[in-house]
């Protein structure tokens, strides 16, 4: 039995599939592993209160129990949600949305999917067109994501040395280079794997750019305004025709209901609707009405402006503190910590790439995430050969203090180790 080029894609071990199966099975053995590699949100007290009360809610209204589980939404999403969404955001950014512009999917990641594959990959005209990612490294997850070859195309990013031990990424406009074959601009705000935030400025450089060329440009905000609002910088949000914003439930602490929210031009919604009716049928129910009231009522921004940030903002603080004290003295940059759940430590000249580490920790009972899989779409032989794709980690700091402070005393343990048997 032979498979499709599609089957071949998807039977094959992927990068992402390897290390979702790592944290799965390190999950369901029960075993005492630290999980520092996936984006699971925190467990927020207060936020399950909410959630769980609105679940009673529902239990307790044979009408909206009936809902959940017994009708299909229509290919677009559950409708009262996706109006209290576009009241929501034109409330609160002064935005002219209407119904049309905004559609559901079951999770973000499956509307990166649908999104990618519909403006990138093959045309009827005989042409190819890519997907391009002005800033590596960008989020694991699009990486399979095409349903082609050659399918994405990053830049390298300028790269800011803040201090001795801090930098950050910013978009390196002189070799970004938007061409024929460039079917949309995708970029994650702030950024996963590096928390890193797009300015205001290269946002708006973006726009133009998206805009003269005549493509789309992507936003991924899962971890962005207006929720979770996990920026601790200045970030404007913003939205044009033009613009395709990606938001999501999870992050906010919602991730296994799988509820993507995309706001974008009507016909661009309508595309997506008629893919998910193919795909899904429907979009599942269960993450728009746990969260209609919360957004209905705007109390979604404020639990996310009150209690989510500045939780992840204090154990950002507390973690990225911890870290850089058990390093000192060795050779490390961490990225600046402007946003999402993560610390991306770059080791400079380490004598063990970013695998090797990952093997070593996992060896040691700590999950991360090699860095070297969020570089997709550097191919070209020097970028293949540039060191520095090689030298970082990914390290989620969201899960409980004492599991994120025993985790981060075994990575600096095993990174003094490292670099100990340097010549």
């Amino acid at each position: 039995m032979k498979l499709s080029a599609f089957g071949e894609k998807f039977a094959n071990e992927s990068g992402i599939t390897t290390l979702m199966d790592d944290l799965g099975h390190a999950f369901a053995s029960g075993s005492d592993m630290i999980m520092m590699g996936g984006g699971n949100p925190a467990h927020i007290p207060e936020v399950e209160r909410q959630l769980k009360a609105r679940m009673q809610a529902i239990l307790s209204s044979e009408a909206d129990f009936r809902r959940l589980i017994g009708i299909y939404d229509p290919p677009q999403g559950e409708q009262s949600f996706v109006i209290a969404i576009r009241d929501l955001l034109n409330r609160e950014y002064g935005w002219s949305l209407k119904s049309e512009n905004i559609a559901l999917t079951n999770g973000s990641q499956a509307a990166f999917f649908m999104l990618f594959n519909l403006f990138g990959g093959a045309f009827s005209d005989g042409s190819t067109k890519q997907i391009q990612l002005p800033l590596a490294p960008e989020y694991i997850g699009y990486a399979d994501a095409g349903l082609g070859h050659d399918f994405f195309k990053a830049n390298r990013p300028d790269i800011e040395l803040i201090d001795s031990t801090t930098f950050k990424y910013h978009v390196d406009f002189s070799t970004l280079d938007i061409t024929d074959r460039t079917g949309a601009i995708c970029v994650s705000r702030p950024t996963n794997p590096t928390g890193n935030v797009l300015t205001d400025s290269e946002m708006e450089r973006l726009n133009r750019l998206a805009i003269e060329n005549d493509v789309p440009l992507i936003v991924d905000g899962a971890y962005g305004t207006p929720f979770p609002n996990l920026i601790f910088s200045e970030a404007t949000p913003f939205w044009n025709d033009n613009t395709i914003m990606c938001l999501s439930l999870s992050k906010f602490g919602l991730p296994a209901a799988r509820t993507g929210i995309v706001i974008a031009r009507e016909d661009i919604v309508q595309a997506l609707s008629g893919v998910n009716a193919i795909l899904n049928l429907a979009t599942g129910s269960f993450g728009s009405m746990m969260a209609y009231d919360l957004v209905k009522s705007g109390d979604i921004i404020r639990l996310s402006n009150e209690v989510i940030r500045p939780f992840y903002l204090e154990k950002a603080k507390r973690a990225e503190e911890s870290l850089r004290e058990k390093l000192a003295g060795l050779p490390f940059r961490l990225h600046k910590v402007e946003g999402a759940m993560f610390l991306w430590l770059w080791l400079e000249g380490c004598p063990i790439n970013s695998q090797e580490l990952y093997e070593r920790l996992k060896r040691k009972g700590v999950l991360v995430v090699p860095g070297h899989h969020f570089f997709l779409g550097l191919d070209a032989p020097n970028d293949r050969e540039w060191p520095h794709r090689n030298e970082c980690i990914r390290i989620t700091y969201s899960q409980e203090p004492s599991k994120v402070e025993k985790g981060l005393a075994i990575i600096a343990e095993e990174v003094r180790s490292a670099y100990s048997t340097q010549p």
